[in-house]
């Protein structure tokens, strides 16, 4: 049997629903990805160029701390990382998720939060920081997924 783990990002708890969900339907271990400091309304206001998730998103070099660790990554076969779509991409703080562990050999599928935008070149984007595993296609959910959506989306995705 195949060990999953969904780690997540959320800023506003959507993707944390959405996590929740397919952490259940999956029967996979939950991990929520932490920034070591906590976004606040005014660091997300993205109409502000000036604002916190601004300043990273324009930074592709920029990795905001994560508070805590995966304690087994080794032991997972798929990784599922959910995060909300930020300027058409993955946050920053997934990247430096992605950076702190070795992948190798895993099956990672990013899944997103939005209320319209596609999962943009994330997955793309993810591929380039982890050479030595699958990222595969991933795709974007609102926040009112079912879980019965969710559960024939990783069924697809473990029986590909």
């Amino acid at each position: 049997m195949n060990k999953v783990l969904v780690a997540y990002f959320s800023a506003s708890g959507v993707t944390k629903g959405v996590a929740e969900k397919l952490a259940k339907v999956s029967d996979g271990d939950l991990f929520e990805i932490v920034p070591q400091n906590i976004y606040t309304d005014v660091d997300l206001n993205w109409m502000d160029r000036n604002s916190r998730s601004s300043v990273e998103m324009r930074d592709r070099s920029s990795r905001p701390e994560i508070a805590s660790r995966v304690e087994n990554m080794a032991g997972y076969d798929y990784v599922f990382i959910g995060f909300p779509i930020w300027w058409y991409r993955e946050p920053s703080i997934i990247d430096t998720f992605m950076e702190q562990y070795d992948f190798s050999g895993k099956i990672i599928i990013p899944f997103a939060t939005s209320g319209s935008s596609d999962i943009g070149e994330a997955p793309e984007s993810m591929q380039n920081i982890v050479k030595n595993a699958e990222v595969r296609e991933g795709k974007r959910f609102a926040a009112n997924v079912s879980e019965n959506e969710l559960k024939i989306w990783f069924d697809n995705i473990i029986n590909k």
